[in-house]
């Protein structure tokens, strides 16, 4: 168990959990990262109160399996577990084991699952209830084979693509590249929160982040900041509803936005393109929580992502008032789909009655 851990259980007034927040209960969750939750009286960014109809025909709501519907009862606001950060990992498929660390043995990507979940886990080296990392796979498309000693990874709302990070354990971080220098680089905290405040120096050093390993190790990391990113939950193998809506949402994502003129990552076209200003990057990805609601959809506004609106006949670019920001949509059917990428992607407004919350790149925790 970490010193971090130890210092936690003897001087927190409640006892707290360490778990990577794709394993948190929902309450757990919101409890450990209430310091960097918003609930104003106005959101920080505008709103409409539903989703436009489409207006062209797409594709039909697949039925659900049964025995185990959509909820609808329960308002959506708020029901996004916090994190700070989400780490997608790259595997190239579209579907994973219920639990994602028991899933893509012998691959790189496997490995870099297994790895974070030992390091930030609870009794981790980095285990830290105030900073909940969501640790997902998705289908994109790793650029290191996957037998190689190297996985890939988008990092959000860091908005960051690295393609090659490294899976060993077993070498010293200050010397050659390894997890741990991924860790240090990217996924710990600038600063430790107030709980820490017990902890010895030599402990505090250990457990923030160190921004020079990422330009020293981490050379070939891209800043995505024009594409949107679109997640949507397909993982069957851990509940059928995302497993059945997932696909049918990822292919009407990727039908909308080809008519509004943009490549996606499936398109041979696209090549290893990760950002353009008319590129998307869509993927199936796996449990984020929330199942019951599904179609779960996450949108990740990129920082440089301009709105366009007309003003006395002039065409005025803006920045998007959604610019690094990501929002998390359930509910959603293919119906929704062209509404949402055009309210969201394209004007930068949430639509509230699918909303479950959002991120913004200083890990700020939204609610409506």
């Amino acid at each position: 168990m970490s010193q971090l851990w130890q210092s936690l259980s003897r001087h927190a007034p409640t006892p707290l959990k360490s778990r990577l927040v794709g394993d948190l209960p929902q309450t757990h969750a919101r409890t450990l990262s209430s310091r960097s939750i918003s609930s104003p009286s106005r959101p920080p960014f505008p709103t409409i109160p539903t989703c436009p109809d489409p207006t062209c025909p797409c594709a039909p709501t697949p039925p659900m399996p049964e025995g185990l519907p959509i909820d609808h009862s329960r308002p959506l606001n708020a029901t996004m577990a916090p994190y700070t950060q989400q780490v997608l990992i790259a595997t190239g498929q579209t579907d994973w084991s219920s639990r994602i660390e028991e899933d893509g043995v012998e691959k790189s990507w496997g490995s870099l699952v297994r790895g974070l979940k030992d390091m930030f886990g609870r009794g981790g080296k980095y285990a830290d209830p105030y900073n909940n990392l969501a640790v997902t796979n998705s289908s994109f498309k790793p650029t290191a084979q996957a037998s190689s000693p190297f996985a890939s990874a988008f990092l959000f709302p860091a908005f960051k693509y690295v393609p090659k990070i490294p899976i060993a354990t077993n070498t010293d971080a200050k010397t050659e590249s390894n997890l741990d220098s991924f860790a240090r680089a990217y996924l710990l905290p600038y600063k430790l929160h107030s709980a820490h405040s017990g902890i010895p120096e030599s402990q505090r050093q250990i457990m923030t982040r160190s921004p020079e390993y990422a330009s020293q190790y981490f050379p070939e990391a891209l800043d995505i900041k024009q594409s949107p990113t679109i997640l949507i939950c397909s993982h069957g193998g851990r509940d059928m509803r995302c497993g059945v809506m997932g696909p049918v949402l990822h292919a009407e994502f990727e039908r909308v936005l080809r008519r509004k003129g943009f490549t996606t990552n499936d398109d041979s076209s696209a090549g290893n393109r990760i950002d353009g200003p008319t590129h998307a990057n869509i993927a199936s990805i796996s449990h984020v929580g929330g199942h019951k609601y599904a179609g779960n959809v996450i949108i990740y506004i990129p920082p440089a992502l301009m709105t366009t609106s007309s003003s006395l006949g002039t065409i005025v670019s803006s920045p998007s008032p959604l610019a690094g920001k990501g929002i998390w949509y359930g509910r959603v059917e293919p119906k929704h789909v062209e509404g949402l990428v055009e309210e969201t992607i394209f004007n930068g407004r949430v639509v509230e009655d699918h909303f479950r919350g959002g991120i913004g790149m200083d890990g700020e925790i939204y609610r409506l």
